[in-house]
């Protein structure tokens, strides 16, 4: 691994110097580590209820798409374009780009604005009308990539490397949840974060049937939790919950971390926000850690469970559902808002459209970008909240890779 360095008084690791051989945008993914467990504050210290622009309900926006949507016009595609050719033309490498090597002289100062109102305020967005058919996959990649250098530095998503992930169902067993990462299959996904300050999703083909995106208010969530279920709040927010690394580690780590679902910001001003990070599908599939004559770690509590279930329920109920066609991007802040995925069903080897076209299995490209704290991000109770790519999975110093399609 290359060289980093912990402050042994605060508990916190210092972003260093990389090979940029290996790491051509000159920065490398922190990876996932354990809190810093001084730093995680008891229930007690919890808001009764949160305020602000990051509480919403659906009713807030299912019929006001002018508060959550933009179309891009001809003159942004325009410029989006000239950027992806300017960039292909010079034959960089994509894990290098950076907004330097992508300028949008007009829709910069609206990605500035856009993340501000991902990290600060109702943390999501849908841009429309990328024409991503007529560009294809590596063009798409390329525009897709460089706007979302606009709004923060792209992470490693497995150990693998993969900064440019794809949702796809590659046939993988989803019920082997200690293996499979799940958005590789077509199973339902649970309401969840990803490791990363924002998810951007470009949607490159639609499924056949189902596939559709549900998301919520973390801090609305926590609100009811806290009027209709205070025992599951609390439960939420203790630091006894074991998360499922599924492999994904590098040398000298545990195949686990132990944590909260909810936390405090590492905020002494007395504006100490909320924040969540939480998948359920690795907290289920840690038996072969947590059962049996030679368990390593606590088996799941009824507690425990019961929480799960009562988070599912109450976002369920709670949340805002949309489709993503072809050229659209869902952005999300991963701090306050929990996102979900129903099951779909791909359409079948060999199907045509009506205009005689293959049509295509669903696809959808993913980056994971860091927001540092010295750019506005949340300031986080972990050990990598000072790296400029903080989050994300990295394995030892596995090089950044740019797969323009599933693998």
């Amino acid at each position: 691994m290359s060289p980093s360095r912990i402050d042994e008084q605060s508990g916190f690791l210092q972003d260093m110097p990389v090979n940029k051989a290996i790491f051509p945008d000159g920065y490398k993914t922190s990876g996932q580590h354990e809190p810093i467990y001084s730093l995680v504050k008891p229930y007690e210290k919890f808001p009764k209820e949160i305020t602000g622009p990051t509480v919403w309900m659906a009713s807030d926006f299912k019929n006001n798409p002018e508060k959550w949507t933009y179309t891009f016009t001809e003159d942004d595609i325009a410029e989006i374009e000239a950027a992806a050719d300017r960039f292909l033309e010079e034959a960089r490498p994509l894990t290098g780009i950076t907004k330097e090597h992508f300028p949008l002289p007009t829709l910069a100062p609206r990605m500035k604005s856009l993340r501000k109102t991902l990290i600060d305020g109702q943390g999501f967005w849908l841009f429309k009308g990328l024409p991503v058919r007529q560009w294809g996959l590596k063009k798409s990649a390329t525009a897709y990539m460089g706007l979302g250098t606009h709004l923060g530095y792209f992470v490693s998503q497995n150990s693998r490397g993969h900064v440019l992930g794809h949702v796809k169902d590659l046939g993988e067993d989803a019920t082997a949840t200690d293996k499979v990462r799940i958005y590789r299959t077509n199973a339902r996904q649970y309401f969840h974060t990803d490791a990363a300050d924002i998810v951007g999703l470009l949607c490159m083909a639609k499924s056949m049937e189902g596939g559709e995106s549900d998301i919520v208010s973390m801090h609305h969530i926590f609100n009811c939790l806290q009027r209709e279920h205070p025992d599951v709040a609390r439960t939420l927010c203790e630091p006894v919950w074991y998360l499922d690394r599924k492999g994904e580690v590098s040398e000298g780590q545990k195949p686990w971390i132990r944590a909260g679902v909810f936390y405090l910001e590492n905020d002494e001003s007395g504006n100490a926000r909320v924040y969540g990070k939480f998948d359920p599908m690795n907290v289920t599939s840690l038996a072969r850690f947590n059962s049996g004559p030679d368990a390593q770690i606590p088996p799941v509590s009824e507690a425990q469970k019961h929480a799960m279930n009562v988070l599912e329920e109450t976002c369920l109920r709670e949340s805002l559902h949309m489709i993503l066609n072809p050229g659209e991007i869902q952005l999300l802040s991963n701090s306050q808002v929990f996102h979900a995925r129903t099951a779909y069903k791909d359409w079948a080897p060999g199907s045509i459209d009506e205009n005689g076209n293959p049509r295509p299995r669903r696809h959808l490209m993913r980056l994971w970008l860091s927001v540092p704290i010295e750019e506005g991000g949340w300031k986080l109770p972990y050990p990598q909240a000072n790296f400029k790519k903080r989050g994300g999975i990295q394995v030892n110093d596995t090089p950044p890779v740019c797969p323009v399609d599933a693998e």
